[in-house]
C-alpha cells in the first residue's frame, strides 16, 4: 500500500526502536527512504505530506526487515559513501569504514608531495576505496587498484566506471602474499589495509561481520601480521628508491607492524590515529637498498 512520507518514515523508525536508539532508528529511517526513493534527506523533510509508491514502500520496509534480521545496511542498499565517493559493495567486499579514512588520509597527504604523474598502489583493494579516494584527491596520481579476489576486482572495476576515473586507475589481481611480478613496475607509494583479524579474533566477531562480510579480506594468520610481513617483505621489489608504504592496522598492532616494516629497511615516518582516537595507520618510506 501506499503511504505519506512522514509515515513511512514513521512506521520503519518504529520498528527500528525494537534493536536501535532512537538517534540511530531515525538515521536509518531517513537513510533507507532517501535509497529506496532516490530523493534527498531534505526533499524527505520537505515532502513529508507527498506519497511514497507502493514499490518504494515495499523495498523500504523489507529493507528495515533484512536489516532487523543482521545484514549490514551497506550491503542491503548495495552501496557506501566514503571519502565523499558513492561507492558499489557486495559481500565479495568489506565495507569502507571510517577507521579507514586515517589510512587514506596519511596516503593523500604523502601523494600530494610526490613527484608529477606518481604511481600509487592500493594493495588488497577490496571495493578500491582507498585508492579511488586518493585519485579524488590526487589529480594527476595514476592509481592501481590490486586485490587476489576475482570477485573484489569486478566490483572494483564498476567503482572506477562509477566515479569516472577510468582514465588514471586501473584493476588488477594480484597476490599480497607473494613476490610482485615485474610487470607491474615501480611505484612511488604503496598503501594497504590488508586482513588483519587474528585466527582467535575471527571466532569473536560479531554475527553481521561473519555472516556476511568476506573472510578472505579478514583474516590475517594466527597474529594478524602475515600479510604486513609479506608485504613488506616481497614489494619492495616494486617500490621506486625512497618509495613510501602505508599500513592500516588493527587496534594494539601498531608497534609489532612498525617493528615489521623497520626490520624490512622501512624508516617510520609517521604514526596517526582515526576518528576515535585509536593509532590505526602508519607511513613508511624504504631507505635501505637490498
Amino acid at each position: 500500500m501506499v503511504k505519506k512520507y512522514s509515515q513511512l518514515y514513521s512506521d520503519l523508525r518504529h520498528i527500528l526502536l525494537k534493536t536501535e536508539g532512537a538517534q540511530s532508528a531515525g538515521f536509518l529511517a531517513r537513510t533507507i527512504i532517501c535509497h529506496f526513493g532516490n530523493i534527498t534527506q531534505e526533499q524527505l523533510l520537505a515532502n513529508g505530506e507527498l506519497y511514497a509508491s507502493e514499490p518504494i514502500c515495499e523495498a523500504s520496509e523489507a529493507a528495515v526487515m533484512r536489516f532487523i534480521a543482521g545484514k549490514p545496511l551497506a550491503y542491503i542498499l548495495g552501496e557506501w559513501e566514503f571519502y565523499g565517493l558513492k561507492l558499489t559493495v557486495t559481500p565479495d567486499v568489506l565495507i569502507p569504514r571510517d577507521d579507514t579514512c586515517a589510512v587514506a588520509a596519511l596516503a593523500i597527504q604523502q601523494s600530494l608531495f610526490l613527484e608529477k604523474s606518481p604511481r600509487i598502489l592500493d594493495l588488497c583493494t577490496g571495493s578500491g576505496c582507498i585508492g579511488l579516494a586518493i585519485a579524488s584527491r590526487v589529480p594527476d596520481a595514476r592509481v592501481t587498484l590490486g586485490d587476489i579476489s576475482k570477485e573484489a576486482l569486478a566490483i572494483a572495476r564498476n567503482n572506477i566506471l562509477r566515479n569516472h576515473f577510468s582514465g588514471r586507475v586501473s584493476a588488477i589481481q594480484v597476490d599480497a602474499l607473494k613476490e610482485p611480478s615485474s610487470f607491474l613496475g615501480k611505484f612511488d607509494l604503496i598503501v594497504s589495509n590488508p586482513p588483519y583479524i587474528t585466527t582467535q579474533e575471527m571466532e569473536e566477531l560479531p554475527k553481521s561481520v561473519t555472516d556476511f562480510e568476506p573472510h578472505l579480506a579478514l583474516h590475517g594468520g594466527d597474529d594478524g601480521l602475515l600479510f604486513y610481513r609479506a608485504i613488506a617483505r616481497n614489494y619492495k621489489r616494486a617500490l621506486k628508491p625512497g618509495g613510501f608504504l602505508c599500513f592500516e592496522f588493527g587496534m594494539g598492532q601498531g608497534n609489532a607492524v612498525c617493528e615489521i616494516l623497520e626490520n624490512n629497511g622501512y624508516t617510520i615516518l609517521e604514526r596517526s590515529r582515526d576518528y576515535n582516537d585509536r593509532e590505526r595507520a602508519v607511513l613508511a618510506q624504504l631507505i635501505r637498498k637490498d
